[in-house]
């Protein structure tokens, strides 16, 4: 009797060995697997960068909106269509240095 237990407790002790040795190959493909997709994808930078990334959310939405209102302006009071376009053109150019003296935070 006691020899059926303990052949039957090898064989359990076996079979959960055999169990345990898949499980852990299983989890090593896996964390191989995952290594190697995160080595080949591309790293997404967050956060802002560039040019506008200096000011907040509601700076950016008030250089837009006054952008577009000064067109507005420019489109609606001035009937001259060269005159205009030269008015729309110098603003875009003049924009940049307009946003620096206004919002910069360097003092």
């Amino acid at each position: 009797m006691s020899r059926e237990r303990a052949r039957r407790r090898a064989e359990r002790e076996a079979e959960l060995a055999r169990t345990r040795a898949a499980r852990q190959r299983q989890v090593a493909r896996r964390q191989r697997r995952r290594a190697l997709v995160r080595r080949l994808t591309p790293r997404l930078t967050r956060g802002r960068s560039g040019r506008l990334a200096r000011h907040t959310r509601g700076e950016r939405a008030g250089i837009v909106l006054l952008t577009v209102a000064a067109l507005i302006l420019i489109w609606t009071f001035v009937d001259n269509l060269a005159l205009r376009i030269a008015l729309v053109v110098l603003l875009l150019l003049v924009l940049p240095a307009i946003v620096v003296i206004a919002l910069d935070r360097r003092t």
